[in-house]
C-alpha cells in the first residue's frame, strides 16, 4: 500500500486511478497518507490558491478528505471544507466560489471502497485528459519519495456550510410555486440523499415519505444504486403502499435520480430526459441538447418536436460536458440517468432534474404515467453485459454477421452501433473490465427480444 514517506520504488496507481476519477479499497489500496498526496498533486497541477472539499458519509471520508486538505494547504492552497455533501453540491460549491473542487466518495459502490471526484474551478471535469495524468504521476512520485518542502506559507483550512445556498440556489431555476400538493416516496439508500432532499423540498407542498435517509456508508438496506433494478423494490412497494403520485431514488453520493411512476413502475432515464429538455427548451428556444448515443430515439425527436438540435455524443460525463461546453448547450442527459444543466455549470445533478419532474407533474392533474408517456415511445432492453475475454473479436463477428442485411447502418461513435428505421442496438467495450455491454431499442418488445438474442448467441458464442 503507498505510503506519503514509502520506499524508493515508485507504487502503480493505476488500479485506482480511473478515466474520470480515483476509486479503490480503504486501506488495501489507498489510505490517508496517499489522500495527503493526492491533495498536494492536485493543488500543484491547478496551480490553485484556494480549493473546495466535501465528502459523502462513508466511515472513511471524513479522514481522506481532511488528509486531503492537509496535503493542498501544504502546498499553500486555502482549503474551504464542506463537509458532508452531494456530489452535486460540491460541483455547486465550485461553481459559486470559482474553485477547483474535490469530492470524496465512490457514488454507489461497496461500503469498502471510496474515491475522489475532482474538478477544476467552476466544476469543468478533471480526467485523464485534463490533469489527472499528471496527478497520478506526481502522487506515483511522492508517494514513493515522501512529499518535497512545502510553500512558505502554508494555506488556512477552514470550515463552510453550503447546503442552503445550493437548495436556494436550486430552486431558482425551476418554477414550483404553482405545484398541487403531491405524495412523494424518496429512497436515499442509506446515502447523501438523505442529506439534501429535506433542505431542497422544505416548503413545498409535498407529503414526503422518506426511506432510509440515515447517513449509513455501510449499506445496511440495499446498494445505493438505483440503475439496478432490484434496489428499487423497496422504493416500489412503497410507492404502491402509500398511493404516492411518485417516488425517486438517489445513489449513494446523491448525484444521479431515478424515478418510478404512481404505479411503481420505473421511469425511464430517457423520458425524464425528454421531458427536462423540452422544459428547458421552451425557456431557451432553439437550443441545443445532448444525449449520448443509447438514450432513446424519443430523446432526439421530442428535441427536434421541440425546436431544439440535438447532438448525440459518447458515453461518459468527460464527453457530455465537453460537448455542452463546445454548442453551449442548454441540458444533457444520459440512460444512467446523469443530468447535465448549462445553468449548473454544465455540471450533472440529479436533483434539478428531480426537481424539473416534480414541477412538471405538479402542474398538471394527470398522473406520472400519464406525463411520461409521451416521452417514452419505445421498446428497450436496457443495458445487458457480458464476460468477453476477445471483445473486439466478438464485436467483428456481431457486424459481419449483420453486414449483409437491406437497410442496416452502422457507426462506430461509441462501441458498434447497428441500426435501422424500426430498431437499433448498441455493442460496446467496457473501459475498465472484460464486458461487452449490449443496449436494444425497438418499436416494440417482440422485437427487442429477437434482436437481444441473437446478437448474445454470438456474443457468447
Amino acid at each position: 500500500m503507498p505510503q506519503s514517506s514509502g520506499s524508493s520504488a515508485s507504487p502503480d496507481l493505476s488500479q485506482i486511478i480511473k478515466a474520470y476519477d480515483i476509486r479503490g479499497v480503504v486501506p488495501d489500496q489507498w489510505d490517508e497518507p496517499l489522500a495527503e498526496v493526492f491533495g498536494a498533486a492536485f493543488a500543484t497541477v491547478t496551480g490553485a490558491t484556494a480549493i473546495v472539499v466535501g465528502h459523502d458519509m462513508r466511515p472513511s471520508s471524513p479522514g481522506l478528505s481532511h488528509a486531503f486538505a492537509r496535503g493542498a494547504a501544504s502546498r499553500g492552497a486555502d482549503v474551504t471544507e464542506i463537509g458532508l455533501c452531494s456530489t452535486d453540491e460540491l460541483y455547486f460549491a465550485s461553481g459559486r466560489l470559482d474553485l477547483p473542487g474535490a469530492m470524496f466518495t465512490a457514488s454507489h459502490n461497496p461500503a469498502r471502497y471510496n474515491g475522489i471526484k475532482m474538478c477544476r474551478a467552476g466544476a469543468a471535469p478533471v480526467g485523464q485528459d485534463t490533469g489527472l495524468a499528471e496527478i497520478r504521476d506526481l502522487a506515483e512520485r511522492w508517494s514513493a519519495t515522501g512529499l518535497p518542502a512545502g510553500a512558505a506559507t502554508p494555506g488556512t483550512i477552514t470550515t463552510r456550510d453550503v447546503l442552503g445556498d445550493y437548495a436556494g440556489f436550486l430552486r431558482s431555476l425551476v418554477d414550483l410555486s404553482g405545484i398541487r400538493p403531491l405524495k412523494v416516496v424518496v429512497d436515499a439508500g442509506n446515502g447523501m440523499g438523505g442529506h439534501t432532499v429535506p433542505t431542497v423540498l422544505d416548503g413545498l407542498p409535498i407529503d414526503l415519505v422518506p426511506m432510509y435517509f440515515e447517513l449509513d456508508g455501510t449499506f445496511p438496506n440495499h446498494e445505493a444504486n438505483p440503475l439496478d433494478p432490484k434496489n428499487l423494490v423497496d422504493l416500489q412497494e412503497k410507492v404502491r403502499e402509500t398511493g404516492a403520485d411518485l417516488g425517486l431514488a438517489f445513489d449513494g453520493d446523491a448525484d444521479r435520480c431515478f424515478a418510478v411512476d404512481e404505479r411503481g413502475e420505473p421511469v425511464s432515464p430517457s423520458a425524464v430526459t425528454a421531458l427536462v429538455a423540452a422544459r428547458e427548451l421552451a425557456k431557451h428556444p432553439g437550443a441545443a441538447v445532448i444525449h449520448n448515443l443509447i438514450t432513446s430515439r424519443s430523446v432526439p425527436e421530442v428535441i427536434a418536436e421541440h425546436g431544439g438540435t440535438a447532438v448525440r455524443t459518447r458515453v461518459g460525463h468527460s464527453f457530455i460536458k465537453q460537448r455542452m461546453a463546445q454548442t453551449g448547450a442548454v441540458f444533457g442527459g444520459e440512460h444512467s440517468a446523469h443530468y447535465y444543466f448549462r445553468e449548473f455549470w454544465n455540471a450533472d445533478t440529479g436533483m434539478l432534474a428531480a426537481l424539473h419532474l416534480l414541477a412538471a407533474l405538479g402542474t398538471q392533474e394527470g398522473p406520472l404515467s400519464a406525463l411520461v408517456a409521451s416521452y417514452d415511445r419505445y421498446a428497450g432492453s436496457g443495458e445487458i453485459n457480458s464476460t468477453v475475454a476477445d471483445q473486439a473479436g466478438r464485436t467483428a463477428a456481431v457486424r459481419a454477421a449483420f453486414s449483409a442485411e437491406e437497410g442496416v447502418s452502422f457507426d462506430e461513435l461509441d462501441g458498434l452501433t447497428v441500426s435501422t428505421p424500426d430498431w437499433w442496438f448498441n455493442l460496446r467495450a467496457s473501459n475498465t473490465e472484460p464486458l461487452l455491454r449490449l443496449n436494444v431499442e425497438a418499436r416494440d418488445a417482440a422485437t427487442v427480444g429477437l434482436l437481444r438474442d441473437r446478437v448474445l448467441a454470438i456474443v457468447r458464442d
